[in-house]
């Protein structure tokens, strides 16, 4: 198991996010401010201004990921 405060791919493991990048938001999804590694999850252009992310390592859908809409103005979430 990893460590407490990773979070991890549902479907194989791969360490996607620290609960340190976790924030609060209006959505009832969670939402990070960065991945744990540059490898820990993929993403495409699904539409403008909405980036379809996925696992890494399996491809697993993770959620979406929406520029410009995070805790900073220019900074996107997943």
């Amino acid at each position: 198991h990893p460590p407490p405060g990773i979070y991890v791919c549902a479907k194989c493991g791969h360490e996607l996010f620290s609960s340190r990048a976790k924030y609060e938001h209006s959505s009832p999804w969670p939402a990070f401010t960065e991945t744990l590694r540059g490898d820990s999850v993929a993403k495409r252009e699904e539409r403008p201004g909405a980036l379809k992310v996925t696992c890494g390592k399996c491809g697993n859908g993770l959620g979406h990921e929406f520029l410009n809409d995070g805790p900073k103005r220019g900074q996107s979430r997943f």
